[in-house]
């Protein structure tokens, strides 16, 4: 699904990642970990193509058989509308959108036609159990709530991954609870595979593997 081969970033001539290598297969839920500022959520970044490495002729990065740095700035956003959804510790929903409205976003990019992508967007509130929240826009919404329709934008035009940074952070514990267990179903049902930044040692435990980083380098 992902295989990276000695991803570097500097910043100036600060150096965050020191030749990251790693492969994460199809339907897994990896955990990354590591202390604040090992370059984790920059690992992220880049695999999520928000960002781009360093060394783009001597590193390698793969996402779902594509080679990433091939790709024009245009084919890049689209490769990234239509292979990869993000998750962020804050929601990033619009506030002056529904919930259903939010969802709809990356599928309206991506040109899915209107009763199309609202079909699946009702489909997925549902199966998030949020079937009557669909009118409500962000200050209506609990923590929780407002993170599900997050990963219902996620998951709206059925990625080949999702990338999380931090997704529990600002949510109470009974709520990071929930939302653990609904990325494994997640998985289970949809076959989603997840890379997760948390420091959450529960969320961790519970993936398929752990990663953990310190300084700019992967140990295990």
């Amino acid at each position: 699904m992902i295989k990276a081969s000695n991803i570097e970033k500097f910043y100036g001539e600060l150096q965050v990642l020191k030749g990251v290598n790693l492969h994460i297969r199809k339907k897994e839920v990896v955990s990354v970990v590591g202390a604040s500022g090992a370059g984790k959520t920059t690992l992220l970044q880049i695999l999520g193509t928000l960002d781009t490495q360093s060394n783009r002729k001597d590193g390698q990065l793969m996402i779902n058989g594509v080679d990433i740095t091939s790709l024009s700035e245009k084919e890049l956003a689209r490769f990234r509308n239509e292979n990869i959804g993000f998750i962020f510790q804050f929601h990033q929903l619009l506030p002056e959108f529904t919930a259903l409205e939010n969802i709809l976003i990356p599928a309206l990019i991506k040109k899915t036609p209107k009763a199309v992508a609202e079909k699946r967007a009702l489909e997925l509130l549902e199966f998030l159990g949020l079937n009557h929240r669909v009118h409500h826009k962000p200050s209506e919404l609990s923590g929780g709530e407002q993170q599900r329709v997050a990963v219902a934008r996620a998951l709206i035009n059925n990625p080949a991954v999702i990338l999380a940074d931090e997704p529990s952070g600002n949510l109470d514990s009974e709520s990071a609870d929930k939302l653990h267990q609904l990325f494994f179903r997640l998985r289970d049902e949809f076959g989603q595979t997840f890379i997760i930044v948390t420091h959450n040692e529960e969320l961790a435990a519970m993936a398929d593997r752990t990663l953990t980083m310190v300084d700019g380098q992967i140990t295990d």
